[in-house]
């Protein structure tokens, strides 16, 4: 299996929040902690390096002390043109001496994704050649922002973006994906259990998580 020091990890934070009603959904705070800090602090134990997407107001994130990727074309909007901006680091990152295969996603909105992300990814990646991209799943529902991808996507993942590929998964596909299951949390008790890619992108969703805290 691959291990943590072949692979680098990459955050989603860039997203405009509509439905949070605008601004930086990432820096909104669940019991006093933002959710990329949630987000950093689940990820980057699982990788050997680190980054963050953003693509505005890159002045608020330096705190973090982690590289700041824009997209690399101002006019590609949607996760893929972060995967592209971290995937083009990651190689650079690797040509300077780090022996990176892989880059793993994560989005700042989940803030209880699982601590083996990484690992199960990985292990999935490797057992299935023809696959160049794992993908979690959960609930019978796939995790586009929460996968493992070949650091050879780079080219034509760029090439799929000029071409006006948005979503993740109609570029994915033709790669060859292993999927990944990932149970409910906390079975038992009567409670049916938390999805561990429950994501947050209203208020509402946000007060909710916090109960999850709490229970």
């Amino acid at each position: 299996m691959a291990e943590r020091q072949h692979i680098a990890g990459l955050i989603l934070a860039g997203g405009q929040s509509r439905r949070m009603g605008g601004g930086h959904k990432s820096l909104l705070e669940l019991a006093g902690q933002s959710l990329l800090a949630r987000a950093v602090a689940r990820l980057e134990p699982q990788v050997a390096t680190l980054a963050l997407s953003v693509n505005q107001d890159q002045a608020r994130f330096q705190g973090f002390g982690l590289p700041l990727l824009a997209d690399l074309e101002a006019d590609f909007a949607g996760p893929l043109a972060g995967v592209e901006a971290g995937l083009s680091w990651a190689q650079q990152q690797s040509s300077a001496g780090l022996e990176l295969r892989y880059l793993a996603l994560a989005s700042c909105d989940a803030p209880f994704f699982p601590l083996d992300l990484v690992a199960r990814l990985a292990e999935a990646l490797e057992a299935q050649p023809e696959a160049r991209v794992a993908m979690a799943v959960s609930q019978e529902r796939r995790h586009p922002v929460f996968s493992l991808w070949s650091l050879e996507l780079l080219a034509p993942l760029s090439a799929a973006l000029r071409t006006g590929t948005r979503k993740v998964e109609a570029f994915t596909e033709p790669q060859g994906v292993a999927l990944v299951t990932w149970p409910l949390q906390g079975q038992g008790n009567g409670k049916d259990g938390l999805d561990p890619f429950f994501n947050i992108n209203r208020p509402e969703e946000l007060a909710e998580a916090a109960g999850f805290l709490t229970d």
